[in-house]
C-alpha cells in the first residue's frame, strides 16, 4: 500500500500544517501556496518548507490561481527549485510515475477575476484537459470538476469545470485531487473515483481543515 497525503491552498500558512503531516510515501499539494503570487520570498519560503519535509519520499506540487510567479515568470520560478530543491517535483501539464502510480498535474481553471492560470470555459479549457493521459492514476488539478466539491457556503452555483468533469469520468483515475474552493473541503466517491478537495484553509483563510490521508 502507498501512503499519500493531500493538501492544497496553504496561501503562505504552510508551517501551520507541519505537525498534522503524518509522513508517508507521497505528499501532494494542489496549488495556491502563495498569496499575492508575485513576491519571490513567498515562493522561496514554501519551497524550502516543502523540500525539507523528510518524512515523505516524494513531494509533488502544482501551481494555482494565486501563484502568478509560476505563470508570469516561469524561468525564474523554475530556477528557485531546480537544482536547489531536488526533493520536490513540480508538474505543469505533465506527469510522473512514482511508487507505481502515474500522477498528472495541471494548474488551469475557469477564468476567475485577473488571477493566474485562467482559461475561458469551452474550447481553450477543454484543450488543456485533453492533454490528460488515459492511464492516469492520480489527477492533480487546482480547480474542481463540475458538481464535485465545487460550491461556496451560502451559494448554490456549482463552480467547477464541466469539461474537466467529462475528462475525469472518461479517464477514470483512482483519485482526482484539487482545491481552490475552500469551503468544499472533503472527500466524495463516484464511479470508483475518489474526489478530494484538500483545501486546508477555510473561506476566511484560517487553518481549519486537516491534511487528507489515503492508502492506495
Amino acid at each position: 500500500m502507498t501512503k499519500i497525503t493531500f493538501i492544497s491552498d496553504t496561501h503562505g500558512s504552510h508551517h501551520k500544517v507541519t505537525n498534522d503531516l503524518p509522513g508517508g510515501d507521497i505528499l501532494i499539494h494542489s496549488g495556491d501556496f502563495m498569496n499575492s503570487g508575485r513576491h519571490e520570498n513567498e515562493a522561496i519560503s514554501f519551497l524550502e518548507w516543502f523540500n525539507g519535509l523528510d518524512n515523505y519520499k516524494h513531494k509533488i506540487f502544482i501551481a494555482g490561481n494565486h501563484d502568478r510567479l509560476f505563470e508570469e515568470t516561469p524561468t525564474i520560478a523554475k530556477e528557485m527549485f531546480e537544482p536547489h530543491h531536488p526533493n520536490i517535483i513540480y508538474l505543469q501539464d505533465s506527469s510522473i510515475e512514482v511508487e507505481g502510480l502515474k500522477i498528472y498535474g495541471s494548474p488551469w481553471q475557469p477564468e476567475f477575476c485577473n488571477w493566474a492560470f485562467n482559461l475561458p470555459r469551452g474550447e481553450k479549457l477543454k484543450a488543456a484537459w485533453d492533454l490528460i493521459p488515459d492511464d492516469t492514476d492520480i489527477l492533480v488539478t487546482h480547480g474542481p470538476p463540475h458538481m464535485f466539491l465545487d460550491t461556496v457556503i451560502g451559494q448554490y452555483e456549482h463552480l467547477g469545470c464541466k469539461d474537466l468533469n467529462n475528462k475525469v469520468l472518461q479517464v477514470q483515475p483512482k483519485v482526482h485531487c484539487f482545491g481552490h474552493i475552500h469551503s468544499s473541503y472533503g472527500i466524495t466517491d463516484f464511479n470508483d473515483i475518489k474526489f478530494i478537495n484538500a483545501s486546508v484553509l477555510d473561506e476566511t483563510y484560517q487553518y481549519t481543515n486537516k491534511p487528507i490521508n489515503l492508502e492506495l
